[in-house]
């Protein structure tokens, strides 16, 4: 490989990181609210999918791409609070609920959203932000989405709330410990309610990410089940939102790599690069389960450290 084609692969790994990122970023960062609450919603791959239906039709009718975003989250909260609802009955399985949510958020995208496969919805203008370069490659990759900067900012958000406010510290108290919370007046179905429904809002703008930007159109399987490795990269990320950002861009660039190697005729293997992001899913997964810090810094009341 020469150097001008490394230069190009390392261009397209930039790009393509910030790109395929934003889907993780915005699901990982509400199932990171939602975990913090003391609950696991699994449902968020459905919230996602459905989210990027919703938010195609509406930019569709619309005309107006930012609409479909409002409505792709207004689906997901939907979807998130009645997860959130369901759970707060007696002897019910989060887990089992929230995959029961991932099969009703895919099969109504799908019921809806066939005569939306054909029409083209407007799409979110990316943010030129390599002006600065006259270099095309440079250009290309810095073709930033504004829903990026928006993730950012919001992990930034996520973050000092959780550690410097009346609210965050309700959310963590009743996460690491119900009885407690309960002991100090605070209503844990509550808590837990509004912050499932939080977290279908973010996994629902996640969605219209996918349909109005990249890859910019609503077909079936569009998320390629990124909703579900959210999971994973919470658990990598620690429950930090601002580790959120890295693990997605961690993910971005693993989904990026095989198109990067692709653009310099290196096609050997393409479809062994495009599972990198399954592969490293599979490994974080496998290397969590026996790592005692993440077990140490997990929320007390999910089901799973139970």
């Amino acid at each position: 490989m020469t150097q001008a084609e490394l230069m190009i692969v390392v261009y397209a790994l930039i790009g393509g990181a910030i790109r395929v990122s934003i889907p993780f970023l915005f699901v990982a960062l509400g199932e990171c609210l939602t975990e913090k609450s003391g609950r696991i919603n699994l449902g968020l791959e459905g919230s996602l999918i459905l989210g990027a239906m919703v938010g195609y039709a509406a930019s569709f009718h619309s005309g107006s791409p930012w609409t479909g975003v409002l409505a792709a989250g207004i689906a997901g909260t939907c979807m998130g609070a009645a997860h959130g609802w369901i759970c707060k009955l007696p002897k019910v399985n989060d887990i089992a609920v929230g995959l029961a949510f991932m099969s009703l958020g895919t099969g109504l995208a799908f019921f809806f959203g066939k005569p939306y496969i054909q029409p083209s919805a407007p799409r979110l203008d990316s943010l030129p932000m390599g002006a600065w370069s006259s270099n095309p490659q440079v250009q290309q990759a810095l073709l930033v989405n504004p829903l990026f900067f928006v993730g950012i900012a919001l992990a930034i958000v996520m973050w000092w709330m959780l550690a410097n406010t009346r609210a965050g510290l309700t959310l963590r108290m009743v996460g690491d410990s119900a009885a407690s919370a309960r002991a100090m007046g605070v209503s844990v179905d509550l808590v837990r309610l509004l912050a499932t429904a939080a977290g279908g809002f973010l996994a629902g703008v996640g969605g219209a990410f996918l349909s109005l930007s990249y890859p910019g159109s609503w077909s079936e399987g569009l998320s390629s089940g990124q909703g579900l490795m959210a999971v994973a990269l919470v658990i990598f990320s620690r429950w930090n939102p601002l580790r959120c950002v890295l693990a997605a861009l961690l993910f971005g660039a693993a989904g990026a790599l095989g198109p990067a190697l692709q653009s310099i005729g290196i096609s050997y293997g393409y479809h062994f690069f495009n599972a990198a992001p399954y592969i490293l899913t599979l490994g974080i997964m496998i290397a969590s389960s026996r790592s005692k810090s993440a077990a140490a810094e997990a929320p007390r009341e999910l089901s799973i450290v139970k």
